[in-house]
């Protein structure tokens, strides 16, 4: 009798111990399984960009990093060197990115920077598929993407101006014209803030940003992105669509779907016609 008490004890412990192993939900809590870290070099199937291809990330990324950053001249000089970068691949100035980042992430020690190295304010979106957190912003606890290293922010934010339809009146303009390039961000939608483009432009100006531009340009750019040509075509609702369907069927995103029809959210009926746009293919 003692031997199968001693034995029931001896299990009870053991169950015990190696459930204090993993962490446990409290009521009402979920675990989420923790997602890869986006890497936009490998990520090309999902971007659809090439340029991600033609211009891997630098290899040496230790150098982009110098925290904490101090101040917003020193948020200048750590990562100018990749705003150009990313300006000889994607063809956004490179004044733009710099001033973008300095507003967005507070020049690097806003709380969302700190925790996230989201440098641009960029939210999760539909489709995204890296790490996430979430801050408050216009609304409470919004998703935000999250990145392992600052220098895969700078390269999110190129990809995201330059695979989405409603960014692609702006690789029109000349590459060095931050003025335009800051009122066309307000235009295509990127920022509530009524002052946006006022704000970007003044601290191109105040710091002198332009020069960044000019030094690309003046080096020649070779190899940048060009403006892309659409195909615009409509589709009409069947039975059993979704739009995350459509979206994977023609390559566009949901937002892009959205945005394009005017759509609040992403319920659609049978016989609807929606208007759909992609880039040429050669």
């Amino acid at each position: 009798m003692r031997t199968r008490i001693l034995y029931a004890v001896l299990v009870l412990a053991l169950v015990s111990s190696c459930g204090t192993k993993k962490r446990t939900a409290r009521q009402g809590e979920t675990i989420k399984k923790p997602r890869t870290v986006y890497n936009p070099n490998t990520d090309i199937e999902k971007t659809k960009v090439k340029e991600a291809e033609l211009y891997p990330m630098p290899e040496d990324p230790g150098r982009f990093l110098k925290f904490p950053i101090a101040n917003t001249k020193e948020y200048i000089e750590t990562f100018a060197e990749i705003a150009q970068y990313e300006m000889r691949a994607f063809g956004i100035p490179a004044s733009i990115t710099l001033a973008q980042g300095i507003l967005e992430s507070g020049a690097g020690k806003g709380e969302l920077t700190q925790k996230t190295n989201n440098h641009f304010g960029i939210k999760c979106h539909t489709g995204w598929q890296g790490e996430f957190d979430f801050h408050d912003d216009d609304a409470r606890g919004e998703c935000f993407r999250k990145y392992n290293h600052p220098m895969f922010s700078f390269r999110d934010h190129s990809i995201f101006l330059s695979s989405r339809s409603r960014y692609a009146f702006l690789f029109n303009y000349r590459k060095d014209d931050y003025k335009k390039w800051a009122h066309g961000l307000k235009k295509a939608g990127y920022a509530t803030d009524k002052k946006y483009p006022q704000k970007l432009i003044a601290l191109i100006e105040s710091f002198e940003l332009d020069k960044y531009d000019d030094e690309v340009v003046n080096g020649g750019l070779d190899v940048v992105r060009k403006t892309k040509e659409y195909d615009v075509f409509t589709h009409i609702i069947q039975q059993g669509d979704t739009l995350y369907g459509i979206s994977k069927y023609y390559g566009i995103s949901v937002d892009e779907i959205m945005q394009l029809n005017g759509l609040e959210s992403t319920n659609i009926s049978i016989g609807q016609v929606l208007n759909l746009r992609r880039p040429k293919t050669k």
